[in-house]
């Protein structure tokens, strides 16, 4: 079994609870409320803006033009065309997607960009990717279980979100992901490994909590409470 595959098997566990997180059922019955959709663009916009900064550190890691190519071109991807999934929110939701940008992060998403952020700094290529791999590898996966079990039409009002995650583009890039990830592992250590799995499973636990940041739309506590008096 390949590093990346042991990797998978290990969060099977995390990946079910995404699948099966209200949030995610929502998208695939087409009814998610309209606050946590609101939210969900709010920081998910910030999240891909600290994205592509992390993309920019493991441009200066790489070893060779291919690599540099995957990377620049996920770059573009981000800047460009994951406008097309949060477009697709908020006009379910009804709201400017110009309106939603440059919000307060909330616990989670600060949590989950630190994160990245110190593995980006301090880490290896390897360690990038996996800190990196579960955002995508869980949003195609999603993707796949919504178009295989609900077979959206168009008139579905995530049917341009489902696409986009269930593309070809997607899903290229994932398996580049896994692939350079176990070429990279081939003569890691075990203490190497441990690390590079923790970043992973890390980084899956938060993509779990990003949605239930969404779904209850999540704020510093305390600031809330001013809010609300």
């Amino acid at each position: 079994m390949s590093f990346s595959a042991e990797l998978r098997k290990e969060a099977s566990y995390i990946y079910e609870a995404i699948f099966n997180h209200p949030f995610i059922k929502g998208i695939s019955e087409g009814n998610v409320p309209r606050e946590a959709l609101i939210h969900y663009v709010t920081q998910d916009y910030e999240y891909l803006t600290a994205f592509v900064r992390i993309y920019g550190a493991a441009l200066t890691k790489c070893r060779t033009r291919e690599e540099m190519e995957i990377f620049n071109n996920g770059i573009s991807l981000v800047l460009h065309s994951e406008i097309h999934p949060h477009n697709n929110f908020c006009q379910v939701a009804g709201v400017r997607y110009e309106d939603l940008h440059n919000e307060p992060l909330a616990p989670t998403a600060t949590h989950y960009i630190n994160h990245m952020t110190s593995v980006a700094h301090t880490g290896s290529l390897a360690e990038i990717i996996a800190v990196l791999l579960p955002c995508p590898w869980t949003y195609v996966e999603i993707g796949e279980k919504i178009m295989k079990e609900k077979k959206p039409s168009a008139d579905h009002p995530f049917y341009e979100w489902i696409m986009f995650y269930n593309n070809d583009e997607m899903k290229q890039t994932t398996t580049w992901f896994c692939q350079k990830l176990d070429e990279l592992t081939e003569q890691s250590t075990d203490i190497e490994k441990q690390r590079i799995k923790d970043h992973f499973m890390k980084s899956c636990e938060l993509e779990y909590l990003f949605w239930e940041m969404a779904y209850t739309q999540e704020k510093w506590p305390l600031s809330q409470a001013v809010e609300v008096k």
